[in-house]
């Protein structure tokens, strides 16, 4: 005789919940805006874990980060003592991966639970339902190009929960939402849920806690100002420079790159005109070699004056022949070492005093404007403060660059640039293709070519 299974096992929907419960009965997307300690988490868990056994294939479960992906589910316990795997049923799992944070249920489907910082190793697979949660902190690239083409041929589901974080991606996708017949949109508040009250929120002011953060974390305010934001004001006045960029094609376009290879590249490509910085074209890929990269900026059919980039650009490292630097040069790129300073005080002070040069073209930095939008400091959850130390997340990389640049302007504006490239351009490169040997030296009253390492 076999042996009845009742979902959720070991888990029964708060009153409030049930929306979300029911949701795929009727849509094939949600979205769900709960306050922080909302039970987010455990009631879409278990929504997998039925859809999974009905169904069979690929589910993921997606968080921001890798690492919050293990603490907030693969590694995390209840206020009861429960864990996530608590919650299926033993007669339904087939194997466990914990390595990969994977689950195979005995009918063949399998339930991942994955970082959005590695969206990279998404692509290519085809998962018929995705959670997205905390989705305001996650990179909107994974939705945008990853998921969200793979559900539209396979008809899948998706559903997406988060607390807001100011009037971001998940803002605009929320807003979106609410006017469209095909998604189940959802606020609930703790005055909805009833989960913590008015005397808990006085508690946490009593503690430290900005209202900025309350109004955002337990009242679910899109418009609640972050005390985070690193550039929230300078973003706003960019608005007005933000438009159609012309490619003057007698100047050169310079390089700004973050370098990653097991993280995130971001590269700017900027038109010094005047006074004007022109960022005319922004581009980000993971996993990527120098030789990928190389050839994604040469199929740009720009005209290339110097590539910037980061001291890290310049280490030699076990098992590489050339510094990533040297392998740009042996391309044939003319290379520059971006000065190496600390994030929390002068590269940003650089960043925002250079902001009101800054032309943004519309569409082809929209990207880079998101991540510069929502770029901010760390919180400390425990000491109830910003740490001065930016959040290294999806915003963090173009932020990087964009840093990079304000800190080489400021070393070398635009008047000496043309000395410094028929400096360049007269001097010779060593075969070898690793620093650049020679001195690039000027004719000015300050000497602004120290020495070829780092190029200025």
């Amino acid at each position: 005789m076999k042996k009845e299974i009742v979902l959720p096992h070991n888990f029964r929907y708060r009153f409030y919940q049930k929306n979300l419960a029911e949701c795929l009965d009727k849509y094939k997307r949600g979205f769900f805006v709960w306050h922080r300690r909302g039970g987010k988490d455990l009631c879409c868990w278990n929504i997998v874990i039925e859809q999974a056994i009905q169904k069979k294939g690929v589910y993921w479960y997606i968080l921001p980060t890798y690492e919050q992906a293990r603490k907030t589910v693969w590694n995390s316990i209840t206020n009861e003592g429960e864990t996530f795997f608590d919650f299926i049923p033993p007669e339904i799992e087939a194997n466990r991966n914990n390595q990969k944070m994977k689950i195979e249920l005995i009918n063949g489907s399998i339930i991942q639970v994955i970082g959005s910082d590695r969206y990279d190793g998404l692509r290519g697979a085809n998962p018929v339902g995705v959670v997205f949660s905390e989705f305001a902190f996650q990179h909107p690239i994974v939705w945008e190009k990853v998921v969200k083409p793979i559900l539209k041929v396979n008809k899948g589901w998706a559903l997406f929960n988060t607390t807001p974080n100011g009037e971001n991606h998940a803002y605009e996708l929320f807003e979106m939402a609410k006017d469209n017949p095909e998604w189940y949109t959802e606020i609930l508040t703790i005055e909805d849920t009833g989960v913590l009250t008015a005397e808990d929120m006085d508690k946490e002011r009593e503690e430290g806690v900005d209202e900025s953060t309350i109004q955002q974390e337990y009242y679910c305010s899109f418009s609640a100002v972050s005390q985070g934001s690193i550039y929230k004001l300078q973003m706003e006045d960019a608005e007005k420079r933000v438009t159609h960029l012309p490619i003057e094609r007698g100047e050169e376009v310079h390089i700004w790159m973050d370098i990653g290879k097991s993280d995130t590249t971001a590269i700017l490509f900027v038109q010094l005109i005047g006074k004007e910085i022109r960022i005319i074209d922004a581009y980000e890929d993971f996993g990527k070699e120098v030789d990928d990269y190389c050839d994604i900026l040469e199929g740009k059919g720009y005209k290339f004056g110097f590539m910037h980039l980061p001291h890290d650009a310049y280490h030699e490292k076990l098992g590489m022949k050339y510094t990533v630097a040297a392998q740009f040069e042996k391309r044939g790129f003319k290379v520059k070492k971006v000065p190496h300073l600390q994030k929390a005080d002068t590269g940003i002070q650089l960043a925002r005093k250079y902001f009101p040069r800054v032309w943004f073209d519309k569409e082809k930095t929209f990207d880079l404007r998101r991540a510069l939008k929502n770029y901010h400091y760390k919180y400390d959850p425990v000491k109830k403060v910003y740490s001065k130390y930016p959040e290294h997340d999806w915003s963090s990389h173009y932020a990087d660059a964009f840093r990079y640049l304000a800190v080489s302007y400021n070393q070398e504006p635009l008047e000496d640039y043309r000395v410094a490239r028929d400096a360049y351009v007269s001097s010779t490169v060593t075969p070898k293709y690793g620093r650049l040997e020679q001195q690039l030296t000027a004719k000015r009253s300050r000497d602004r070519y120290v020495n070829s390492s780092t190029g200025y």
